[in-house]
């Protein structure tokens, strides 16, 4: 299926890794450009790399990359402007930046919450805030923000990110209704277990909860998943592609749960 995403200039936050570095790879793939947004200069150069070689040398002038740190909303700002001079306005947003910490109850305190919400939550609306502004002022744009499960099911060791996904849920189904008339839709999707750097992150905080071995965490995590297997990050781009694409065009609002059926709620 053309996706009908050629040469449409797409923004990836935290594109240097896992689930959107994946989206990344997806959206050249449709013949689309790309820039990429992290905090990391290193990463985003390795991330340019890794993409040039699955792509092959000529794709590298569809790539751009930008250093900011989105919790300063005058870094996202600053990014936004630089990637729209070079590849002129912004027609897709992917938001996959940040991430809260696991942590156990008893370890909870006002500042974890607080990082929580600056590593997750305002990572996304300090870009989503000017490029939906943009793209209602053009009539046109795409938005796909990738939260987490986290989200819609509580974690003992998971609250803070939780609460902050939860948040971007809300934020995306009332921007999906705010603008829809002015043809800007916003989706999201909700990973479940995602075989990125992350995975590990988790894994070794539920098996402190459990008292067992990391390894040992994951196998039981993995034995609960109705698929039985965990996703890979390209699934999931797979999903944020389309979600983004016009052959998406009647669908905003819509937040897609892809955790394998670990959750069966309506």
């Amino acid at each position: 299926m053309n996706l009908q995403l050629d040469n449409q200039h797409v923004l990836i936050t935290g594109g240097s890794k896992g689930i959107g570095l994946a989206c990344a790879l997806g959206f050249l793939r449709e013949g689309a450009r790309v820039s990429l947004v992290s905090r990391d200069g290193a990463n985003l150069e390795a991330a340019r790399q890794t993409l040039t070689a699955q792509m092959g040398e000529d794709t590298s002038a569809r790539i751009a990359v930008y250093t900011a740190d989105l919790k300063l909303p005058g870094d996202a700002v600053e990014a936004l402007d630089a990637a729209e001079v070079n590849f002129g306005p912004i027609d897709v947003l992917v938001n996959s930046a940040g991430a809260a910490k696991r942590t156990p109850p008893e370890a909870l305190e006002p500042l974890v919450w607080h990082e929580a919400m600056e590593a997750k939550y305002f990572t996304y609306i300090h870009m989503i805030d000017p490029v939906v502004k943009r793209m209602g002022a053009r009539g046109r744009g795409a938005i796909v923000n990738v939260i987490g499960m986290g989200g819609k099911v509580a974690s003992p060791i998971h609250m803070p990110g939780g609460a902050a996904n939860a948040a971007l849920m809300l934020v995306s189904a009332g921007m999906a209704a705010a603008y829809a008339g002015k043809g800007v839709r916003v989706n999201a999707v909700n990973p479940g277990l995602t075989l990125t750097a992350r995975l590990q992150e988790g894994m070794k905080a539920d098996a402190g909860m459990q008292g067992i071995a990391t390894d040992e965490a994951l196998q039981r995590a993995t034995a609960k998943l109705p698929l039985g297997r965990i996703a890979t990050p390209e699934e999931i781009a797979n999903a944020v592609v389309f979600l983004a694409s016009p052959r998406a065009s009647y669908v905003t609002g819509a937040i897609l749960a892809m955790d394998g059926a670990v959750t069966p709620m309506i």
